[in-house]
This record gives structure tokens, sequence and C-alpha cells, in this order.
């Protein structure tokens, strides 16, 4: 995936710098035609023919017009730069999920690697993964200990395997190699980068150093922190409220479509995140290179 972000770059320094050599090139031209315009008045005020002092005149009116008509193109063209830049980059924010977006998350893989029978197996993934004690956990309005004796009573028989289990859940997080690539790729860009998340308290706290795309953002709404979470509405106001951000100019990558769908009744764009090629062209098409 750093290829690939890494290919964008190289394309970009390319146009960079062919754009800059045609302004070198444009540069010395207009020199060169005032210079001239400037030098025409004084070869003809020293003439001694019969339209010399015509010649004069008409040369000195060139040399006013030429650099009032090259001052002239010259805000034109910042204007129309100025909005080519405007179209470029109407959106102002990127705002990232983080589980199968920028880190992944994998809790089959992680629960088939305890080789519990078929039977245990399924009933462990019901009581805890798969579960609305799990998807409430993200909100830590109680303590993680709490959660987990919710998942134990939903399979008694099976209670010190998913206390094993939820023990080590941290591992069902693993990084990606694209993550703080991308992040760091966006912000010197000019892009405006936030983490909007449904993260449980204890997960955060043990899987920080997997989190090293943090450093670089603008800032993070965590639903534990803020105790919403997604798809609630209120999670993306909060977002939006707590740093003043425009939904209009604003996109949301997420992996889940229920999400993404909130985030567009709040007037935010959403790409439902399926891998990170996708996700870029997809951006792409917003105007977001």
């Amino acid at each position: 995936m750093p290829a690939d972000i890494e290919r964008m770059n190289n394309k970009k320094r390319i146009m960079k710098k062919d754009n800059n050599k045609l302004k070198k090139i444009g540069a010395w031209t207009a020199i060169i035609i005032l210079l001239l315009a400037c030098c025409m008045p004084m070869f003809f005020a020293f003439g001694k023919g019969e339209n010399s002092q015509n010649y004069f005149k008409a040369s000195l009116a060139v040399a006013i017009m030429v650099p009032l008509l090259a001052y002239a193109m010259w805000l034109v063209y910042r204007i129309l730069n100025k909005n080519k830049k405007a179209v470029d980059s109407g959106m102002e924010n990127i705002i990232f999920d983080v589980g199968q977006v920028l880190v992944k998350y994998d809790w089959e893989t992680y629960l088939d690697s305890f080789n519990f029978p078929e039977e245990e197996r399924d009933r462990i993934a019901k009581a805890v993964f798969m579960s609305n004690v799990w998807n409430e956990r993200d909100r830590s309005s109680e303590d993680e200990q709490y959660y987990v004796e919710q998942m134990v009573k939903a399979a008694p028989e099976y209670e010190n395997d998913i206390r094993e289990v939820m023990r080590r859940s941290d591992e069902t997080i693993k990084k990606t190699d694209y993550a703080d690539t991308w992040v760091k790729y966006l912000k010197n860009q000019g892009y405006h980068v936030y983490i909007l998340s449904n993260y449980a308290t204890d997960t955060l706290e043990r899987t920080g150093d997997k989190l090293t795309f943090l450093k670089y953002v603008d800032g993070a709404v965590f639903s534990c922190q803020v105790k919403q979470i997604k798809p609630e509405p209120a999670i993306y106001k909060t977002l939006i409220e707590r740093y003043n951000l425009d939904p209009q100019k604003s996109v949301f990558l997420d992996d889940r479509a229920e999400n993404c769908e909130a985030a567009r009744k709040r007037g935010i764009h959403a790409i439902q995140f399926e891998s990170f090629k996708q996700a870029a062209a997809e951006l792409e098409k917003l105007g977001v290179k």
C-alpha cells in the first residue's frame, strides 16, 4: 500500500516540476517583452526621420500599455487559479473510522487461534463478538468487568474461556502497512484529518501502540470517551461541533454501510471502505488527491 501512495507522490512531483518549468519559460518571455517595450521609446526618441515623433508616441503608448496588460493578465491568472484550487480542494476534512479502515479488526481469526471445538467456538462467538453487549462495550458506560460478566451469563458453561478470550481481545487489532503513510500524505496535501470510531475504553488503552497514526491527526472522537456510538446521530454532531466542521466540506470513511448512511444524514459525504485502493479512488472523485 505505501507503494501506491509513493506512486501518487511521484506523479504529483512530476506534474509540479513540469508546471514550474512552464512558469519559468513564461516568466522569462514576459520579462523580455517588457524590456523591449520599455526600450522602444528610447530608440525612437533619437530618431531623425519624418515619422520619428509618431513612432516615439506609439512606442511610449506600448511601453505604458504592455505592463498594464501584463498586470491585468496576472490578476486574471490568479483569480482563475484560485477558483481552480477551490474546485480541486472542495473537501477540507477527511474523517476516518479506525477498525477495518486504518487498522485490521479480525475477531474470527483471533477466536480460531484458540482451537476450541466448533460448538464451543460458535457459542463464544455469539456471547462475545456477535452480541449486543460487545457493541455496547464501545460506549463504555460501565467498566470492563461489567461487560465480561454479561458475556459470561450468555454462556456460563464456557466462563473460563470467555474470560481468557476477553483478556487477550486486543489481539483482534493489527496494524496496516498504509495507515501512517496515508494520514501523513493527506496532511501534507493540506487536508484536516479526524477520527470518528467506535472503540471500547479497555481496547483503546491496550492497543494505543498500534494506533501510531493518531499523532498526525487534527482531532479524534472515540465512542468510549463521549459515551455515544455510531450510527447514533449524536456522535456525528459531537464531532462536527467539537471541531467546527463544515459537513459539505467533509468526507467520512467507514467500513459499515449504516455508519456511512448516518453520516450522509448529517450532510457529510461518505465512502464505504473496502480497500485502500478503492477508498483512494473514491476520494479522488471528490477532488481529494
